[in-house]
């Protein structure tokens, strides 16, 4: 049951993950003095707009996203408006919530909210794409038991799992090593994205190995 899905699953995300090792290689080869470290924002808007590009293409190409009761070129412009609005106000709650988990309020605000950019992109625009700008869906998927197919189950691991790496990037900031990768934010986008990448991988795995326990209510 399901294994359409998952192999689905398990190549979109293949896809993903090699725009991110192209969107860390490309710059690299065209920008002179660019590493991951030195010029971190532009890896990280780098890699946000590959992730945010391939994944709403291969999800369009997918059809995952919930089908439209109006094809109306009107309600298809204000469902992309708020697509757009629901974005940058994600942006807008990590920086807040990244600021109260101690980052500085004035100074590296640029780096804030480029990490909150990077977060955004791969967390809440993987729910425009799969579950359109809803948030009554947003708020029953990450509700206890409110999956309703296994692409929901993807998103509350893949979330999961970039939120939690994006918390553990966090904690050598403070120690007293002096390495380059201890500068704000590099340590947290790059746990995010380590976080992210383990659970596009993690995801389809866990999936197909409880697929005979997993069982959904009808939408």
């Amino acid at each position: 049951m399901w294994d359409h899905e998952i192999r689905a699953m398990a190549s979109s995300h293949s896809i993903i993950a090699a725009s991110v090792f192209m969107a860390t290689v490309f710059p690299a080869v065209l920008v002179p003095g660019f590493s991951v470290y030195g010029t971190h924002l532009l890896w990280l808007y780098s890699v946000s707009a590959a992730v945010a590009a391939v994944s709403v293409s291969v999800f369009w190409l997918l059809g995952i996203s919930p089908p439209t009761k109006k094809h109306t070129l009107g309600y298809k412009l204000s469902r992309l408006f708020r697509s757009c609005l629901y974005f940058f106000l994600s942006c807008l709650f990590f920086h807040t919530v990244v600021i109260l988990y101690g980052a500085p309020l004035i100074e590296s605000a640029l780096e804030t909210f480029s990490l909150a950019v990077l977060l955004t992109s791969l967390t809440t625009l993987r729910c425009l794409c799969v579950l359109g700008p809803n948030v009554q869906a947003w708020i029953r998927v990450f509700s206890r038991h409110g999956a309703m197919s296994v692409w929901d189950t993807c998103l509350q691991i893949t979330v999961a799992f970039t939120l939690i790496g994006a918390w553990l990037g966090a904690f050598p900031i403070p120690l007293d090593w002096d390495r380059p990768w201890q500068v704000w934010p590099v340590s947290c986008s790059l746990g995010a994205m380590i976080g992210y990448l383990t659970g596009l991988v993690v995801a389809p795995a866990w999936i197909h190995y409880h697929r005979k326990q997993l069982t959904y209510k009808c939408k």
